[in-house]
């Protein structure tokens, strides 16, 4: 069951990012691979909440530790690099920090994968020993659909999924 957001309503969306963590780390028990980790996580979010219009992850390259590669994703085409410090991804990438953003347009260096994103959240994942791997990168098209609800949920749950082991 998709969440249909509520701004009127948050104790809702906290309550649906708890079901689907729990659900996430059901499904993941016992898988230790990345990529399919990723891809679960990326699954699972966009399924579950219809204002994720693109959902996923870039990468830190290993080949080039300050570039993010476009890692598993739901949606529509990505950007397949993004340099740390620029947009969304690579702000939050050098800042180590989620990124809020209610007005994609309104941030600057904002890159426009695609034209119908309006707002944005951008969570730093972290590994165990607390390096950053990758960032979680959801856009909707929607202005101001994300909140701290969102960064909050969406921050313990790369903790419990990529940071826990």
């Amino acid at each position: 069951m998709a969440y249909i957001a509520r701004p009127d309503r948050p104790d809702d969306k906290a309550a649906r990012y708890a079901e689907v963590e729990a659900e996430i780390l059901a499904v993941l028990e016992g898988e230790s691979n990345q990529t399919a980790r990723m891809a679960t996580v990326a699954s699972m979010l966009n399924d579950a909440f219809d204002l994720f219009f693109w959902t996923g992850f870039y990468v830190v390259d290993p080949d080039k530790s300050d570039e993010l590669v476009v890692g598993p994703y739901q949606g529509t085409l990505g950007c397949l690099r993004i340099a740390f410090g620029r947009g969304v991804c690579g702000t939050a990438a050098a800042q180590r920090q989620t990124q809020v953003v209610e007005d994609v347009h309104a941030f600057p260096g904002h890159i426009a994968c695609d034209s119908r994103s309006q707002s944005e959240i951008v969570v730093p994942v972290f590994d165990a020993a607390g390096n950053l791997i990758a960032v979680l990168d959801v856009d909707a098209t929607e202005k101001s659909a994300f909140d701290q609800v969102d960064a909050q949920a969406l921050e313990r749950l790369m903790q419990a999924v990529f940071a826990a082991g």
